[in-house]
């Protein structure tokens, strides 16, 4: 596989404070293999975020009518970025600018070079400098949570940065609207998705506000995890060089 076209996504309520900010970071000509466009997924917002996004050069903006939850606006992200705009590898950050876009090479290299199917940056492989008391707390909690369910150790189950392979991209099931951290990554290891995390930088939010709530959280989200442990799935044959780029397709043969 040599052309890649990568599809970064943000969903986004309320972010008009932040989000040109986020887009301006995003790395387009990273690689001359690699095609990246920016979707911004407007999950019901009543500011300018979505004039102030198509203004930064979002080259994409779906509006959801009203707020739906986190959760839903990254399953339309995936939908669009699979459905519509056929992506091989669909990114996903949130537009906070508490993550890094400048590291997105850096999150896309494992799956760039057949590692992984499905990356996620970790704040606590990084630098999580400035995070909040209860957030760490609520994190260490969920992502204990998801290691033991899943028997594989995992740093950062909350983050809000990822990558999906085409095929991670088109079985990820998101079964609940607020959230979609946990059960995404329960429903891909458990199909047999291959997933690596990556150190990036966290940033202390500046501009306006989180809509996460520590109490709705965890009374939303632990029955989100339940429910999905209690679906069956099924494996998936994964085509593991699916979007190896020339030079490691090269690598490969040479070795």
């Amino acid at each position: 596989m040599n052309k890649q076209n990568v599809i970064v996504f943000l969903p986004a309520h309320n972010e008009e404070e932040s989000i040109a900010e986020v887009i301006g970071s995003i790395p387009r000509h990273f690689h001359p293999s690699v095609t990246v466009r920016v979707l911004v997924i407007d999950d019901g917002s009543i500011d300018r975020t979505v004039e102030v996004a198509k203004s930064a050069g979002a080259d994409y903006v779906v509006s959801l009518p009203q707020n739906r939850g986190l959760g839903a606006a990254v399953r339309e992200g995936l939908f669009q970025c699979e459905k519509k705009l056929n992506a091989d590898i669909a990114v996903m950050i949130d537009a906070d600018n508490e993550y890094p876009a400048w590291q997105i090479p850096e999150l896309l290299a494992p799956i760039f070079n057949g590692e992984a199917d499905y990356t996620m940056g970790s704040r606590f492989l990084g630098n999580i400098h400035g995070m909040r008391l209860h957030r760490r707390l609520g994190n260490y909690f969920f992502t204990l949570l998801q290691s033991i369910l899943l028997r594989k150790w995992i740093y950062d189950g909350q983050s809000g940065m990822r990558a999906f392979s085409k095929q991670a991209m088109q079985e990820a099931e998101i079964i609940h609207d607020y959230n979609y951290a946990q059960v995404v990554t329960l429903n891909l290891v458990r199909k047999g998705f291959r997933v690596k995390e990556i150190p990036i930088e966290y940033q202390v939010r500046t501009k306006g506000q989180s809509f996460i709530k520590f109490k709705a959280y965890i009374t939303s989200v632990f029955p989100a995890i339940v429910r999905e442990m209690k679906r069956p799935v099924k494996k998936v044959n994964i085509n593991k060089t699916a979007h190896l780029l020339l030079e490691n397709v090269k690598d490969r043969k040479s070795s």
